[in-house]
């Protein structure tokens, strides 16, 4: 659809404005809001983490592109969670790990697990390991989603599993994990329970190891 290409240029030319606009116009002509987040603004997100990753673009212009897409997303969300299901299901700790400041693809997989019925803990972004193992113990989580957006902070999801087995409570809880850096073979590499390429994978993943 021509809107999801506009919103994807807002996001790649970091327009606030535009993006905002584009969600309000979406809801006023009946396009379902999780498809504007994945097929417009994420796909604009994913392009501009590929300009970064190839250095055609900095962080600044990450940031500005991310706050692009929160202030898209924040229109949108009230219309997804309002289809969210009754019950709650499994509890799920999210987090993006320590030294890693983007959230975008994590909260919008939250959004999406809190529609399907789980219960989330959202701890942010930059989280430091154990508090995120604290909070899952301490709220008797049943999941943990972990996510990274770059591959110089991918590497503390192998440690995060490797505490929770020094800690011999590797069983307690399913390890789920995502981002942009993050493949299948990684997550099967350090021991993670599932993963999520967007999304609708990561609820997939989650109905599968943490069904309600």
């Amino acid at each position: 659809m021509e809107i999801f290409e506009s919103m994807k240029e807002a996001i790649i030319e970091r327009d606030v404005d535009k993006a905002v606009e584009l969600a309000k116009l979406s809801l006023e002509k009946g396009v379902n809001p999780i498809d504007a987040i994945e097929k417009g603004y994420g796909a604009g997100m994913r392009v501009v983490g590929e300009l970064f990753e190839k250095g055609k673009i900095f962080l600044p212009h990450v940031l500005m592109s991310a706050d692009a897409m929160t202030s898209a997303v924040e229109v949108l969300e009230p219309h997804i969670l309002s289809s969210k299901k009754d019950g709650k299901g499994p509890k799920i700790v999210m987090a993006t790990v320590e030294g890693d400041i983007h959230d975008i693809g994590k909260n919008i997989v939250t959004i999406m697990l809190k529609v399907n019925g789980y219960e989330i803990i959202d701890l942010g972004a930059d989280v430091p390991l154990e508090k995120i193992i604290e909070t899952a113990i301490k709220e008797s989580a049943q999941g943990i989603g972990l996510s990274a957006m770059m591959t110089t902070t991918m590497g503390a999801m192998k440690d995060f599993i490797e505490i929770l087995r020094d800690k011999g409570i590797r069983s307690e809880f399913k390890v789920l994990i995502g981002g942009a850096p993050i493949t299948e073979d990684y997550a099967e590499e350090i021991g993670a329970d599932g993963y999520g390429e967007d999304s609708k994978s990561a609820v997939a993943v989650a109905k599968k190891v943490l069904p309600k």
